[in-house]
């Protein structure tokens, strides 16, 4: 069935479609979007804090560097054009740590296509000159407490919306931004195409919730949901397009003739992804609570989304800085027959033996961290919950850093002899592993005085005014709430094994996706029926979870209601080995961590068929 576009009859709507979740994703989002998605907007994001580390690197290297380049090189080169054709305003992150030499980048090839095309550019979040006097007031990173390091990669606050609808005002069809929050693209166009106020919270925080949902591509039409066999035509999968409105509401649908599948369920998962605190999720703009957003399911790939609230938001800006802490090496080996596993894990602690015994030989220090995983034995993901120790067929991981490149080329060296000296059906070594900087985040908080963003926009230079000096964002009351807002019971003990129940695999009851947050998981579980989030709370204690969990999270595990939507979001602290770019993981991210909780047993009546009530 055809998408519509915004009904004519209806109060005026604005299209926005997400053509890009991460540096990296399809080339096919935007040209899918432009060609069928009949939008005013396409906005991009690109970036994460390796990212950042990535591109400084590149432009320390070479100043004409540091922004995504393909997104001119590949994305604008084939749809520049149409959108210019197509009075399509785009929007992008793309600039990375030098928004300038992107948005020169998009000028020459406007020149080369014979394109007129008004491009503005947001500067203001690198706040790297600020960093001695930071150093000296005794900054401290927000998680781990540490001090900030004497040599630093990149440092660049996350802005608001402001300055991108400050380049729109202006006539902007283009606009490239450096560091901002991964939702301000589209908040932005909202705030210029219905003229809200940096005082209109509500609207603020519903359009925030519709950027969100946008961030992560064809995560919002399919991508990762737990049914995934239930999604048709990966290969073809649409991306999301947002029909917004001046109240604030907005459906989620996708191009027509496109694969993918846009229902509430997996509009709930992406709306909980990786957030902590749904009830306070704080942007620069607006201090937002989920709590109480509701879904209805408004036609064929559409979904309604209404119910975001808004409070001021808090004073600072946070920075994202990041450093080189030593090198890291990868390496893996696979290995076959019976207990492969365990051929496995041997042949990852000869390594390491072996590898500590030369480094002492050649005066080296110890390793700084190790890891090794067996992938395939379900330990790494399941803990003493794996069944399948004794896989035939395994992949050893084997994960190493250290303060000296030269270590680990030695141990890149010692990988591949293990093909020949110690576990049968031993294979898989493919050439060296290399040794490559192990880059660190470092996050803080600034005070919002403190920097001044800016839109470069043909020969001008515009100052924009950021609200500041905000009281600290207040703390939500304890108090669960249902979706109208009345305070709700919470559940009691979790319920006791008898004689009338029966256990069954949470997936049978949930859907559920996690994310990540530097070193902490977010796990969203949304009752597949809402007369089933009664059982769920009972039995999906803080406890229980971290519990199942046990062999990954080291910290605390928190669990927030949500009403609205018939979910719960565990948030886990300590979760990921550092997370990102510090996690020795095969999983740095978390992305498995909803599908193990999945699997946790939960107790049904007997007799229980999964159908509705």
């Amino acid at each position: 069935m055809p998408t519509p576009a915004c009904d004519a009859a209806a109060p005026r709507c604005v299209r926005i479609g997400g053509a890009s979740g991460f540096w990296g994703d399809s080339s096919v989002g935007a040209p899918q979007l432009v060609e069928r998605g009949d939008v005013d907007y396409l906005v991009f994001d690109y970036l994460a804090e390796l990212t950042m580390s990535i591109l400084a690197a590149a432009r320390a290297r070479n100043p004409d560097l540091g922004y995504a380049t393909d997104f001119v090189t590949v994305t604008m080169k084939a749809i520049l054009k149409d959108v210019v054709a197509k009075k399509i305003r785009v929007i992008s992150n793309a600039g990375g740590v030098n928004p300038k030499a992107c948005g020169d980048a998009i000028a020459a090839l406007a020149a080369q296509q014979g394109v007129e095309l008004k491009i503005a550019i947001v500067h203001g979040d690198d706040a790297t000159a600020l960093l001695p006097g930071l150093r000296s007031e005794g900054v401290r990173d927000m998680q781990s407490g540490v001090a900030l390091p004497e040599q630093v990669l990149s440092a660049n606050a996350y802005l608001g919306a402001l300055p991108i609808r400050r380049a729109l005002d202006e006539g902007a069809q283009v606009v490239v931004t450096g560091r901002c929050v991964d939702s301000a693209v589209t908040l932005g166009a909202l705030m210029h195409e219905f003229r809200w106020t940096p005082q209109d919270y509500d609207l603020l925080a519903q359009g925030s919730l519709a950027g969100h949902i946008l961030e992560c591509g064809c995560q919002a039409t399919g991508g990762l949901h737990t049914d995934w066999e239930e999604v048709p035509d990966w290969a073809h999968i649409g991306y999301p397009v947002l029909e917004c409105h001046a109240d604030g509401q907005f459906t989620v649908t996708k191009p027509p003739g496109t694969g993918g599948l846009v229902n509430t369920a997996v509009v709930s998962e992406q709306m909980l992804y990786e957030i902590g605190d749904p009830r306070r999720y704080l942007l620069p703009d607006v201090s937002c609570d989920f709590s109480a957003v509701i879904l209805s399911q408004a036609g064929t790939h559409r979904v309604q989304v209404r119910g975001a609230r808004g409070l001021p938001p808090g004073p600072d800006y946070k920075v994202s800085a990041t450093y080189v802490d030593g090198f890291r090496c990868t390496a893996q080996l696979t290995v076959i027959g019976i207990d492969a596993s365990k051929k496995a894990r041997r042949t990852g602690e000869a390594i390491l033996e072996r590898t500590r015994e030369l480094f002492a030989q050649q005066g080296l220090a110890d390793y700084s961290r190790t890891s090794i995983e067996v992938l395939g034995s379900e330990a790494a993901s399941f803990g003493l919950q794996a069944r399948t120790a004794d896989v035939r067929e395994a992949v050893l991981r084997l994960a190493v850093m250290h303060p000296q490149k030269a270590a680990l080329e030695l141990f890149a060296r010692e990988i591949a002899p293990a093909g020949t000296s110690w576990a049968p059906g031993t294979t898989g070594a493919d050439g060296r592993p290399s040794a490559s900087p192990a880059i660190r985040q470092f996050s803080f908080l600034l005070d919002k005085r403190r920097l001044s963003p800016r839109v470069e926009l043909g020969d001008r230079e515009l100052q924009v005014e950021i609200p500041c000096g905000q009281a600290a964002v207040p703390a939500p009351s304890n108090a669960p709430v249902r979706a109208d807002g009345v305070a709700a019971g919470r559940s009691g003990k979790p319920q006791q094994p008898d004689a009338d129940t029966i256990l069954v695999p949470l997936i049978r009851l949930a859907y559920a996706r996690s994310g990540d947050k530097g070193d902490s998981s977010n796990i969203g579980v949304i009752a597949r029926r809402p007369q089933w989030l009664p059982l769920l709370r009972d039995q999906l204690t803080e406890e229980r979870v971290a519990g199942w969990l046990a062999h990954l999270v080291r910290g605390t595990v928190t669990r927030y209601d949500v009403p609205g939507i018939h979910a719960l979001n565990f948030f886990c602290t300590q979760a990921l080995d550092g997370g990102g770019m510090a996690s020795l993981r095969n999983d740095p991210l978390g992305k498995g961590m909803a599908q193990i909780l999945l699997t946790l047993p939960i107790r049904v009546p007997a007799g229980w068929t999964g159908q509705a009530d």
